[in-house]
């Protein structure tokens, strides 16, 4: 039997230029802003076109920017400000990504945030909000500039502290001699149907959709990053099985891109010189279980609460789990952290969000003139689960000091 490799062995083998499988991995991530954009000039243009006016002074409309998770949304906003910043320096661009903790989780962090980048440091904690918000103001004023709020994963900041926000930051055009527009970036495209209409109209927003990429147009998206990010090329199959599993995900490039930088990470690690599909399956296994346990760590502590508490009923051998079941230990599960109680029915709707998220399977049932119900089980396997758990546990809301009485079901 080979000996297990040292240290020394593995760290000399990443030394070596030879070995080197990537030459920018980088290129394969979300931070990587590429000059272009395949298949998206159209959207492009069509947020230049909204924005171009701020080069002139001018205030230009708000707009909310829709689509599924890896169609370039993101990208395509950041590529525009980045063009737009370099042409003027009449428009300062803020971007802020609302799923980022301790940034956009209060009212008081999210202006903090927007003060810092303007240049005034804000302690994280200790002023009132008021007081935040006058220095945010007085900022805005000083730079005389027109300010573009880019708002990334609007929603998530919505669900943490509600719309008000949106309310007051628009607000903002009336009470200052400031102009300030926002762009709020969403992969839920009925996500201001739900704002309060007083909201919904001071935003008066401009909307752009963006359509899944299909299979071939992720192709060309994978090519030209894989000519840039590997040292030497890859093979056109390799390509094909990346751009086809992401495809089969709502068209996801960022889910094709992280499989193919994956499978060159496994290559590069067992040391190997060259990535095959074989490796692309790998890379989709861990990518799945990654992906899962990234879901559970950014929801709301609420959603956690309700997903420890199917899991306590899991363990607990309960069959035939349904929505009252979870009410009961979640209740309970609240009551020990000092949580909130939400109504039955909201809890309800976050086990609908917990299926829409894969994480569990609720198949509604009718039980006849009682009504209906959704009878719920957990889609994790033992790896994914033990990750979730230790997440849960860290945020002290699945523990074993905690006792539950939750037989029967």
């Amino acid at each position: 039997m080979k000996d297990q490799q040292t240290l020394k062995e593995i760290f000399s083998g990443y030394v070596r230029e030879e070995a080197k499988i990537f030459k920018n991995k980088d290129i394969l991530t979300e931070k990587h802003i590429p000059e272009k954009i395949p298949h998206r000039q159209e959207q492009i243009n069509q947020i230049g076109k909204i924005l171009a006016p701020s080069i002139n002074g001018e205030k230009v409309s708000n707009v909310f920017i829709y689509g599924s998770t890896g169609t370039g949304k993101s990208v395509c906003v950041r590529h525009v400000a980045n063009e737009l910043e370099n042409i003027t320096k009449n428009v300062k661009i803020l971007y802020l990504n609302c799923k980022m903790k301790r940034v956009s989780d209060t009212e008081y962090r999210l202006v903090a945030e927007l003060t810092r980048m303007l240049g005034k440091e804000i302690p994280s904690t200790g002023l009132p909000t008021e007081e935040v918000y006058k220095a945010f103001y007085n900022i805005i004023n000083q730079n005389k500039t027109n300010i573009i709020l880019v708002l990334d994963e609007i929603d998530a900041l919505v669900k943490k502290i509600g719309d008000d926000i949106l309310y007051t930051l628009t607000r903002i055009n009336q009470e200052l001699e400031a102009k300030l527009s926002i762009v709020g970036i969403s992969n839920d495209i009925s996500f201001t149907d739900n704002l309060d209409p007083r909201v919904k109209s001071s935003l008066s927003e401009e909307e752009i959709v963006f359509q899944p990429y299909d299979a071939k147009q992720l192709q060309d998206i994978l090519t030209e990053r894989a000519n840039l990010a590997f040292s030497e090329p890859i093979d056109n199959p390799v390509i094909q099985k990346c751009a086809a599993l992401a495809a089969q995900e709502h068209g996801d490039a960022r889910r094709a891109l992280d499989l193919l930088r994956i499978a060159g990470e496994l290559v590069e690690r067992d040391g190997h010189k060259k990535i095959t599909t074989d490796h692309v399956d790998k890379a989709e296994d861990k990518l799945d279980l990654d992906r899962i346990v990234e879901v559970v760590k950014y929801q709301p502590k609420q959603s956690q609460a309700v997903l420890a508490s199917i899991i306590r009923l899991v363990e607990s051998d309960n069959k035939n789990i349904q929505t009252g079941d979870i009410f009961s230990v979640y209740e309970r599960i609240c009551a020990s952290r000092g949580l909130k109680i939400l109504t039955q029915r909201r809890v309800s709707d976050l086990v609908a969000e917990l299926d829409m998220l894969g994480v569990i399977n609720a198949r509604v049932i009718s039980k006849g003139r009682y009504g209906r119900t959704r009878e719920i089980r957990l889609l994790l396997n033992k790896q994914v689960l033990e990750k979730v758990k230790r997440l849960l546990k860290e945020n002290y809301l699945l523990t074993d000091k905690l006792f539950l009485d939750v037989k029967g079901g």
